[in-house]
Formats: structure tokens, C-alpha cells, sequence
């Protein structure tokens, strides 16, 4: 079998047609990441989402964690024209890659898949 069969771009085209795809939002929000770091010791960090959609999260970190680690992600959404008050997102997930980088000011690109749940309050609730 020649080589140029195995990596005929027609085949990896057709292979990439049936993936699912998601819209990811592109957004600076700040973010405090709490959960089990790499040694077994809790933390909680500061950080910005890079990149978010219904079932990621994209994030990087100076605590190191490992893939399988759940975190919970608490998100400062910001009032817009569309939401009347600030909110607290509070979502959890589990963590499905992470990249070093000496480049960058965090240490760790952080891919979390969010789950299902999660849980919005609102920082400044309206009484009736």
C-alpha cells in the first residue's frame, strides 16, 4: 500500500465531517478555581476563562492538577444590556487536558468538561 493512500486528505476530510460541533465564546471572566492540586492539597486560585461553551471550559493555572481532577469553577458574569444584575456561576468539571507553558504568566492550560449541574446566583438580589 503506498504512503500517499494512508494520508489521502479526502479520507481525514470525510472522517471530520460527522464531528459534532459546539460555538465556544472567547471570554476574559473572572474566576476563582477551587479543587485537589496534583499533591493531593486543596487550592484555590484566581484566574480568567480563556474559553467557554456548554460543556467546556478553558482556563490556565499555576496550581498543577492532573487529567481526571474535578474542579469547580465559580464565574463573576458581569450585568449587560440582557441581564439585569451581576452573577455567580458555580460550575463543576472534570479535567480532560492540561498543557505546561513556561511562556505564559500561568503555568497550565486547563481543558475542563463541564457537567450537567450547575448553579447561578445572583450577587445583588432585587426585593419585591
Amino acid at each position: 500500500m503506498s504512503t500517499s493512500i494512508l494520508f489521502d486528505k479526502s479520507s481525514i476530510q470525510g472522517a471530520t465531517r460527522f464531528a459534532k460541533t459546539e460555538r465556544s465564546f472567547e471570554l476574559s471572566i473572572p474566576t476563582l478555581v477551587s479543587g485537589i492540586d496534583a499533591t493531593g492539597n486543596e487550592f484555590k486560585e484566581y484566574t480568567e476563562l480563556a474559553s467557554i461553551s456548554s460543556q467546556e471550559a478553558v482556563f490556565w493555572l499555576d496550581s498543577g492538577v492532573t487529567i481526571g481532577s474535578v474542579l469547580k469553577l465559580f464565574l463573576d458574569v458581569p450585568k449587560t444590556v440582557l441581564l439585569e444584575s451581576d452573577l455567580k456561576l458555580e460550575i463543576t468539571g472534570r479535567v480532560t487536558f492540561v498543557k505546561a507553558d513556561q511562556s505564559s504568566d500561568k503555568k497550565q492550560l486547563i481543558s475542563l468538561r463541564l457537567e450537567k449541574k450547575y448553579k447561578i446566583n445572583s450577587l445583588h438580589s432585587k426585593k419585591i
